[in-house]
């Protein structure tokens, strides 16, 4: 039977998925909001609308899951067996603080993310598609944070708790 520190531990990885998630599709619906209306008018740009629409999605397909399977793999496993089955109260809740601090990293800069994206949709017609390659560029400055969240979570994990 599990105890409720071992659930409480193996909570958190899963919730900062699914804050990733919730960012992710935040971001998403930012940046097909301000890309409809470019489709609209000029259906060439679509490949370069589908681009900036997919960008937010790296914080729950790569960042948010590499999070979890690193957590559920190897964190919780070498916890279980460093103490005997069960994990102690002070791991718990910092598995458990530490997810919610990655998925709120994940959320947010899929969010933004998202936010620059359909700006940059927005503009795409206006420049003929030459804002393109900055607004990437542009977007990317989010990403970054997205990438701190899983690399401090991981080494909080790593060097805290493990």
């Amino acid at each position: 039977m599990t105890d409720i520190y071992t659930l409480i531990a193996a909570l958190g990885p899963g919730l900062a998925e699914g804050l990733a998630a919730t960012g992710t599709a935040l971001g998403i619906a930012a940046a097909t909001a301000s890309g409809i209306p470019t489709l609209a008018e000029e259906p060439g740009m679509r490949g370069k609308i589908f681009i900036l629409a997919f960008l937010p999605m790296t914080q729950t397909l790569v960042y948010g899951f590499a999070y979890m399977f690193i957590s559920y793999f190897v964190v919780l496993p070498s916890l279980l067996a460093k103490y005997g089955g069960t994990i102690p109260p002070f791991a718990a809740g910092a598995i458990l603080g530490v997810s919610i601090l990655v998925g709120l990293a994940e959320l947010v800069s899929a969010w933004q993310q998202g936010v620059v994206c359909g700006q940059v949709g927005a503009q795409l017609i206006k420049t003929r598609g030459g804002i393109f390659g900055i607004g990437v560029i542009l977007a990317i400055f989010e990403e970054l944070f997205g990438i701190l969240g899983l690399v401090f979570g991981l080494l909080v994990l790593f060097v805290v708790i493990v």
